[in-house]
């Protein structure tokens, strides 16, 4: 059966992918983006390798984007002292990300999932691992390691109750990849039932956990508590909400609910997830007929008065950490624009958390929700009521952001349980 399905895959899926992605490329420029990335992996994987380190054993991660690689960066940290590391992504969103990664000797994205350019890794990289985090797992990627005798392991693993494949005919044929796999480390229990229905009787499921819980929270340690970063941040003179990794639904409803506030009149940093000049120029014109005052940060000077300033758009990347520092009040964009994301971030810094209702990609946000962490707004009403609750009262603040961070505390050490189920298959 699985000879049917390498064929099915091969012969109408991968060349479905290739016509899709070009069409695709027309409209949206972040495909573009990834597709003349693409042009040249292999003569940069080349190029890479050969200044690269020389070691016995290369260990070959693979994620999608961001969060995903996230998740490898803890287990990077262990092998690389004794071990080539190579990384291969999907996403653009995280390529200047991994590119500049220091502990990085190759870092390319992955070509189409061919046979054909599977083969051709392989045999380049040599890997004596390959390691997939959360579920951006490529059926020709693991059948040729199968057929190389290269273990294939899974760290963080996640499947959503909805996720298409765990449906009838889906499902069948990721079998057919997942039977494959050495190891699956996932995140709960339930991803293990679900894992279950893709895996042969005798397969290695374990529950890990989700190795961004140490990432996230040993980065929170070390974000300063008091350092003024933001230029005029001094004059500050309300509490102040920051909302992160924003697209156009939340902002409508951040400006929306700052509107309708009367008790309170916070000042909100508003942190789009991609601060392109015309994402946030769309930004500014919102503001500007809402009647809100607002400044860039690219604006800022060290004598800027912020006191009168209602909004603060962040035009730049690199300092939502930090901004979430100073937050009273977060809130994390995403979930109402198709899937949430990183909570983990503000509840590592003990901060309280909104987000909107898609979040069944994030099964921490679920747990910040049922441990009192978090709240669940759907409209600027909500919103408005739950600010309104939470920034006059610092006591209710501080209940909610020790329970945020009592879900990072209670969820650290996966990273070394998933060491631990590694190391029959790849020496540590």
């Amino acid at each position: 059966m699985q000879t049917a399905w390498k064929a099915l895959y091969n012969t109408v899926a991968v060349p479905t992918l290739y016509t899709g992605f070009q069409a695709l490329a027309f409209f949206n420029p972040k495909v573009r983006q990834g597709l003349l990335g693409r042009q040249s992996v292999f003569e940069s994987l080349t190029e890479q390798l050969a200044i690269a380190r020389s070691f016995d054993r290369t260990a070959w991660f693979h994620f999608t984007s961001v969060g995903e690689f996230e998740q490898a960066k803890p287990l990077i940290d262990h092998v690389y002292p004794q071990t080539r590391i190579v990384l291969t992504y999907f996403s653009p969103s995280v390529a200047a990300n991994a590119y500049r990664y220091p502990l990085a000797d190759t870092a390319i994205y992955l070509p189409l999932d061919s046979r054909q350019n599977a083969h051709r890794l392989f045999d380049l990289i040599q890997p004596s691992i390959l390691i997939f985090s959360k579920f951006d797992i490529w059926p020709n990627l693991v059948w040729e390691a199968k057929r190389r005798k290269i273990t294939v392991a899974l760290i963080a693993g996640t499947l959503q109750p909805n996720s298409k494949r765990l449906q009838p005919v889906a499902s069948a044929f990721f079998r057919s990849v997942h039977q494959e796999i050495d190891l699956h480390c996932v995140i709960s229990e339930q991803d293990a039932v679900r894992f279950k229905q893709l895996c042969p009787p005798a397969a290695r499921i374990e529950v890990t956990g989700d190795t961004r819980f140490d990432r996230v929270y040993n980065q929170a340690l070390v974000v300063p508590e008091d350092e003024a970063f933001l230029p005029g941040q001094s004059t500050l003179s309300a509490p102040v909400v920051v909302a992160g990794s924003t697209y156009t639904e939340e902002e409508v409803i951040l400006i929306e609910s700052l509107n309708q506030m009367t008790t309170v009149s916070p000042h909100l940093i508003i942190v789009p997830h991609e601060p392109t000049p015309v994402h946030v120029q769309q930004l500014m014109e919102r503001l500007r007929k809402s009647g809100l005052t607002y400044v860039k940060y690219s604006e800022l000077v060290e004598e800027s008065n912020l006191s009168q300033v209602r909004v603060i758009i962040i035009d730049t990347i690199g300092i939502l950490a930090k901004l979430y520092r100073m937050a009273d009040v977060t809130f994390v964009g995403g979930s109402f624009h198709g899937s949430v994301h990183n909570v983990m971030e503000p509840a590592a810094m003990e901060k309280p958390i909104l987000f909107g209702p898609t979040i069944d990609n994030a099964h921490e946000a679920h747990q910040l929700v049922q441990c009192g962490g978090a709240e669940i707004v759907n409209s600027a009403n909500q919103l408005v009521d739950v600010l309104g609750r939470w920034l006059v009262s610092p006591q209710q603040r501080q209940q909610v952001a020790r329970s945020a961070l009592r879900v990072i505390q209670d969820n650290l050490g996966a990273t070394e349980r998933t060491l631990d189920h590694l190391q029959p298959y790849f020496s540590i």
